[in-house]
């Protein structure tokens, strides 16, 4: 038999108090027969927006002010902008966009992969951070591949491992290619328009170590904004998506 709860779909709803069963009932009976008791005990249940139960209750002191993650404040952000809307649901929001075209859509990938042993293959945006492809020609068995990226024109320097992923035949059938993949963590201060993020690939291997930037240019995101659209039908289900 399977230990797994039982799902069940998440239905917008009022919180309400915990129900009384006969075995409550009966146990707030006994409490009441100790001596000095004048009254059943009052039960109180905390639950959230959709009558859940709240996992954990954090006191805060006189001053302290609580952490919001990111993506908490951008989502209120939005419900925001859907409140005030009249027509149709309309908000923004500010992601990082690449500056460039992805490499793996690009007719020469294949012949820029053969020359520099290593290639971006895609890399694509969230509130979290940046992932993305690297494809590397498989010289030897050990080798590393990381990315080095910056927040502020190589002032400062990151770099992070990239990981593998799988192994697939070169496009003209004469070989292998390893495929890794890498995530690179991006701070909330960055989510501000024209904040630019770059990086450049590294391959080391045999000794040797060779650099996919771009053709000299690193690759870079913008961060900018983009103007979403929702039907004003869609409102009642827009819960589902928070």
């Amino acid at each position: 038999s399977s230990c797994d709860p039982v799902l069940r779909p998440i239905i917008r709803r009022r919180a309400r108090s915990l129900p009384t069963s006969p075995e409550r009932r009966k146990r707030a009976a006994v409490q009441c027969q100790v001596p000095g008791c004048q009254s059943p005990r009052n039960r109180v249940r905390f639950a959230d927006a959709l009558g859940l139960e709240l996992t954990e209750v954090k006191v805060f002191q006189t001053g302290e002010d609580p952490s919001i993650p990111l993506h908490v404040l951008s989502r209120l952000s939005i419900n925001s902008d859907l409140w005030y809307s009249s027509s149709d649901l309309e908000f923004t929001m500010q992601c990082l966009v690449p500056d460039f075209q992805q490499p793996a859509d690009c007719m020469d990938f294949s012949s820029r992969l053969q020359e520099q042993q290593v290639c971006l293959e895609r890399v694509t945006s969230s509130d979290l951070g940046l992932s993305g492809t690297i494809q590397v020609c498989n010289v030897a068995f050990e080798k590393q591949v990381s990315v080095r990226y910056t927040f502020n024109e190589w002032k400062s320097i990151h770099e992070v491992c990239a990981h593998w992923h799988s192994s697939i035949p070169e496009k003209n059938g004469h070989g292998q290619v390893d495929v890794f993949t890498f995530f690179l963590p991006v701070p909330p201060f960055l989510l501000q328009l024209c904040s630019v993020v770059q990086f450049a690939a590294r391959y080391q291997v045999n000794g040797r170590e060779y650099w996919d930037n771009n053709r000299g240019k690193n690759y870079s995101l913008t961060c900018r904004t983009h103007p979403l659209k929702m039907p004003r039908e869609c409102e009642e289900s827009w819960i589902h998506f928070i």
